[in-house]
């Protein structure tokens, strides 16, 4: 009696166990998952012109970098009051993705070069390589480049980069 028991308390507690990480893998989005924006003066400043990228896209250096030249901002004058840019670069480096235990956070670590600031999200070695399959035929319209995740990755928004919620404009569900 006191083995059934037992089995069935342990049984019960791997179930559990089980759960939870099931429960954590999916709220967080999954294995190719970065925290999302919380930041609504992130969203409100940045998400304006582009995409709202996650802070755990790049490292801190980057983000600073960036926050550092918005005068001229990938040709564009995107130059806030210093009070509004010192919040947000706050926000950026406390989420960035040194600062980050979310898995592509960590994949975006892994691939910079040493001793480099990478300026473009695109131009990262581990973003590149997970898009060099994709025809440059299907890089056209609405997707001019790499540079607009939410037009293929369906859930990008709220930090989901599963394969499995691709649609490439004009050429459809991607399959690896």
């Amino acid at each position: 009696m006191k083995t059934q028991y037992l089995a069935a308390l342990m049984t019960g507690a791997l179930f559990l166990g089980f759960t939870s990480l099931s429960q954590a893998d999916s709220h967080s989005g999954g294995k190719y998952a970065v925290a999302p924006v919380t930041n609504q003066q992130y969203q409100d400043d940045c998400g304006a012109c582009h995409f709202a990228y996650q802070p755990g896209l790049l490292p801190a250096s980057s983000w600073r970098k960036l926050m550092d030249n918005l005068a001229d901002h990938f040709g564009e004058n995107a130059e806030l009051d210093a009070v509004n840019k010192q919040s947000l670069l706050a926000y950026l480096e406390k989420n960035s993705a040194d600062n980050s235990s979310a898995y592509l956070s960590r994949k975006v670590m892994r691939s910079l070069p040493r001793k480099r600031t990478v300026m473009k999200i695109s131009k990262l070695g581990f973003i590149a390589h997970e898009h060099d399959e994709i025809p440059r035929r299907a890089f056209k319209g609405d997707l001019q480049g790499l540079s607009n995740c939410n037009a293929c990755h369906q859930r990008a928004a709220d930090g989901s980069y599963n394969e499995n919620e691709i649609k490439i404009p004009g050429y459809g569900r991607w399959d690896d």
